[in-house]
C-alpha cells in the first residue's frame, strides 16, 4: 500500500526538495501557495515516476485546511507522514521597530496555522504516523525578533506535542537544516556568498533517513 506524505510549504525551497526525496516511496500531497512551484514540483516527481496531489492553499485559511484534511481521510484514511516546512520570514528589524503586520503574518502563519495543522494532521497520523517540524533557531538574535520569536513558539508547540505523544503516538521529530541558499536566508542576508552553503537538494538527501527512520 502506498504511503501518504503531507508536505505543508512544498512549492519551493526544502519543502520541495523533500517532496522530490520522497516521491520513490510516497504518494505526496504538495500544499503551498505558489501554484507554479507546485506544478514544476509536480512535473518533476511524474519525471521521476512519482505522483503527487497538488494543494494550492493558504495554511492560514482554516476552512482551507479543514477541507484538506476533510479530503485525505476520504480518500486515503490516513497519513503516513507530515513535514512542516511552511514558515514566513519577516523583514529584519529592531525590537522595538517590528511592522505590527510583519508581526500579525509571523504569528498567523507561524504559531496559529501550526496549532490548526497539529489539531488536523495529528488525527490523520494516528499512533504509527510519524510529524517532523525543522527548527531554525534565531531566539533572542539581534534584528531577529519577528522571525525569531515566532519560530521558537513553533517549535515549542512541536516539543510539547512531541512530549505529549511519546506514548500514544504519533512520532514527532524536529530536525534542524544546516544553512541553505532558500529565498527565507535570501531575505535575512541578501548579497550573501551562497557558495558555502548546502545544497538545498543535498540537505533534503542528509535529513531523510532520520525523517523515515
Amino acid at each position: 500500500m502506498t504511503k501518504i506524505a503531507l508536505i505543508t510549504g512544498a512549492s519551493r525551497g526544502l519543502g520541495a526538495a523533500l517532496a522530490k526525496a520522497l516521491a520513490p516511496t510516497h504518494h505526496i500531497i504538495a500544499v503551498g501557495k505558489t501554484v507554479g512551484g507546485l506544478e514544476e514540483l509536480d512535473d518533476a516527481i511524474q519525471a521521476a515516476g512519482g505522483q503527487a496531489t497538488l494543494a494550492p492553499m493558504d495554511i492560514t485559511v482554516d476552512a482551507a485546511m479543514q477541507q484538506l484534511c476533510r479530503g485525505i481521510f476520504d480518500r486515503w484514511g490516513k497519513l503516513d507522514l507530515w513535514l512542516h516546512t511552511a514558515i514566513h520570514a519577516a523583514p529584519l528589524a529592531p525590537a522595538g521597530h517590528i511592522g505590527p503586520k510583519d508581526l500579525a503574518k509571523s504569528m498567523s502563519i507561524n504559531i496559529e496555522a501550526t496549532a490548526r495543522l497539529i489539531a488536523y494532521a495529528g488525527p490523520l497520523l494516528g499512533d504509527a504516523g510519524k510529524a517532523v517540524f525543522f527548527d531554525d533557531p534565531r531566539g533572542g538574535d539581534q534584528f531577529f525578533g519577528s522571525y525569531g520569536a515566532t519560530k521558537a513558539a513553533q517549535i515549542a508547540l512541536a516539543r510539547s506535542w512531541q512530549a505529549e505523544s511519546v506514548k500514544t503516538g504519533p512520532k514527532i521529530d524536529i530536525l534542524t537544516p544546516n544553512p541553505m541558499p532558500t529565498a527565507t536566508r535570501a531575505r535575512f542576508y541578501p548579497g550573501e556568498d551562497r557558495a558555502p552553503l548546502a545544497s538545498i537538494a543535498d540537505e533534503a538527501a542528509r535529513l531523510l533517513p532520520a525523517i523515515l527512520d
